[in-house]
């Protein structure tokens, strides 16, 4: 700009003054083969995945999943099951030809060939034709595969008594204690400090390590003699102290146990 000369614009020839605004593309010439993806088929899937999911919520809160009891690692009775969702697999585990010598085929190889076509599905298949009786490969690919895992679903559903699992598997919520621990007794501390808290709990109620001391007959000799000998699976020289210690150990058992049998 020189003076006197007045200003000049200077403009970028990389911005176009007519950019056109986006605008959908009309598919009116192609009803029904094809549409935009933003906003109508992506607000079709929205809709149809609110009403399943919808639908799925009411159905948690009227049969509410039911709960089973606490893992025991020593039940080798309990059979465990899978979720619902991967019943057909537990079945396919069944057959001879997916179990015993054949297991990887049945647990790795099998569902690995199919879920990968699965996801393969879109690169494999570009055709364009969208209607189901004009592609009859993918369309029997996909029946096959839906009649398979209903059925294999079904077949491990239906061998299974689902009210006596439920019963055989309530939840066992701990019953309260009604012995009050006194925890200034001598023999507490004693409890404490030969670690038999560690499988006995502080309350005596026992765990998975070892038994309840609550609801035992034997005596303070009885309780002596097994705090030193020890007892079933309980080794022996569980006990370092003296003998003292051990006597106040097994009066507070007895005395415990007393409570309890007074509470009852």
């Amino acid at each position: 700009m020189k003076r006197g000369k007045g200003m000049k614009f200077v403009g970028d020839s990389r911005v176009r003054a007519d950019k056109p605004k986006f605008i959908p593309k009309d598919y009116s010439e192609y009803p029904g083969r094809t549409e935009a993806f933003w906003p109508n088929f992506l607000l079709k899937e929205w809709l149809v995945g609110a009403v399943f999911l919808v639908g799925f919520l009411c159905l948690t809160i009227a049969h509410p999943a039911p709960l089973e009891k606490l893992a025991d690692p020593t039940d080798t009775a309990y059979v465990p099951l899978p979720d619902w969702y991967f019943l057909f697999l537990y079945q396919l585990l069944k057959y001879k030809f997916a179990s015993g010598a054949f297991n990887v085929l049945g647990s790795v190889v099998i569902p690995g060939l199919a879920f990968g076509a699965l996801f393969l599905a879109p690169f494999l298949d570009r055709g364009k034709e969208r209607r189901p009786h004009k592609r009859p490969i993918s369309t029997g690919l996909m029946l096959l595969s839906i009649v398979a895992i209903f059925w294999l679903t079904f077949e491990a559903a239906h061998h299974v008594d689902w009210e006596a699992k439920a019963e055989n598997n309530k939840p066992e919520l701990p019953e309260e204690n009604a012995v009050e621990i006194d925890q200034s007794d001598p023999g507490y501390e004693v409890y404490q400090a030969n670690s038999c808290i560690q499988c006995h709990g502080d309350d005596l109620s026992g765990g998975a390590a070892a038994p309840s001391l609550i609801g035992t007959e034997h005596g303070v000799d009885e309780i002596k003699d097994i705090a030193v000998n020890g007892i079933g699976t309980m080794p022996a020289d569980q006990f370092a102290g003296s003998d003292e210690e051990l006597q106040q150990l097994a009066e507070f058992i007895v005395s415990v146990n007393e409570q309890a049998a007074e509470g009852d």
